[in-house]
């Protein structure tokens, strides 16, 4: 029996999980030995499902359901093009076989060497601000451009931005799903997936076919996204972000991680600032992670710097009246001297184009209107 048929079986066993799994091979050298040689203690612990499975096999062998369903599930990847990898071989990736019980078994869809390259993993919010989509956007593909690889979960928000800048500039991408590998979640995100795949990179999952999304099942695709990295970029958070667990579990996995700080007043850079307190490093630019890791892979030289609209003085001064935090309505009215009627229309005027977003209470620049502005600045020098 091979390893990933006896794996596959073994973590079959209902209530056995990853932690157990490794467990038995330490103690019986492969999971194969650990799957014949089932100790009785532990057995009793299982459900009665597991047991009657256990049984099945230790009576059957090679004909009873437990291997039967190992068989079956990789014909099913064969057939729909899935590779499985078992930790211990030389495919798996090794950054990750690093973590404390990595995945005793990978699903993979797409380039398996992707696996291979250097990686950051760019996380955040799923309800994201339009300013920290930019900033994921626009950190994956100076990432990519550098030498990386970007990892991310495939979520909606800032996820999925990172993959996405990742895609602009021809970069290769991975997702981790917290669902199996043909049940892609969130659904809305199926073409994003194909398009990681065609570009080269890989959608992977630790879950069995025919997982189903459940709530349990993100903590480990978090495990998974940070071992997987030299570092993870956390873009945009709340205090009680999901996408704290990565970055937490990137420092307990001795990987380095960063954050993109933001207003004091915005809500979902509260969770950058609370892991920046707690040692991530504080980042502005892609270059700035090169750096933090050592000068690992070069950056390019600096691309030609990007332009935006022509923008008329009042909206100059407008956009510099909002750099460095939110302001409300009324301070921008005392700031610009403009009417509310002319200054509302001004910002609708500025929101359309992608320079100013609203947020509860007040107004911020976003990364394009800070780009702009940089430009229009220049231009009159």
């Amino acid at each position: 029996m091979d390893a990933i048929t006896a794996s596959l079986a073994l973590l079959r066993l209902e209530g056995l999980g990853p932690g157990r799994y490794w467990q038995l091979v330490e103690h019986f050298g492969s999971a194969a030995q650990a799957l014949h040689q089932l100790p009785p203690a532990l057995l009793q612990k299982l459900p009665q499902r597991a047991q009657q499975q256990w049984r099945d096999f230790a009576s059957m062998g090679d004909n009873s359901p437990l291997l039967c369903w190992a068989a079956d599930e990789r014909e099913r990847c064969r057939a729909s093009g899935v590779i499985l990898l078992a930790a211990g071989s030389a495919e798996y990736p090794p950054l990750l076989a690093q973590i404390q019980r990595p995945p005793p078994i990978l699903y993979v869809r797409g380039n398996t060497d992707a696996l291979h390259l250097p990686q950051i993993a760019v996380v955040g919010a799923r309800r994201a601000t339009s300013g920290g989509v930019d900033n994921a956007m626009a950190f994956a593909a100076e990432l990519c451009s550098a030498g990386f690889a970007v990892t991310s979960g495939l979520a909606l928000g800032i996820d999925a931005a990172a993959h996405r800048g990742a895609l602009r500039v021809e970069g290769t991408t991975l997702a981790v799903l917290g669902s199996g590998i043909d049940r892609l979640y969130p659904s809305r995100n199926q073409g994003l997936a194909k398009d990681i795949i065609d570009s080269g990179g890989a959608i992977i999952s630790e879950l069995p076919l025919g997982s189903n999304a459940e709530a349990a099942h993100f903590p480990r695709r978090n495990r998974i996204i940070s071992g997987l990295s030299l570092g993870v970029l956390l873009v945009e958070a709340a205090r009680h972000s999901g996408s704290l667990i990565t970055a937490r579990l990137a420092a307990e996995q001795n990987r380095e991680v960063f954050a993109i700080p933001g207003s004091i007043h915005n809500p979902m850079a509260r969770g950058c600032h609370r892991m920046i307190k707690e040692g991530a490093a504080l980042v502005e630019t892609a270059a700035d992670i090169a750096n933090q890791l050592g000068g690992l892979l070069s950056l390019p030289t600096a691309p030609a710097p990007a332009t935006g609209p022509l923008l008329a003085p009042h909206q100059i001064h407008l956009l510099q009246a909002l750099v460095g935090e939110p302001r409300s309505l009324e301070q921008l009215a005392q700031q610009t001297g403009e009417e509310a009627g002319t200054l509302m229309a001004n910002l609708v005027q500025l929101e359309l184009e992608g320079l100013v977003e609203q947020l509860p209470g007040g107004y911020q620049l976003t990364r394009a209107g800070a780009v702009c502005l940089d430009s229009s600045a220049e231009a009159t020098v």
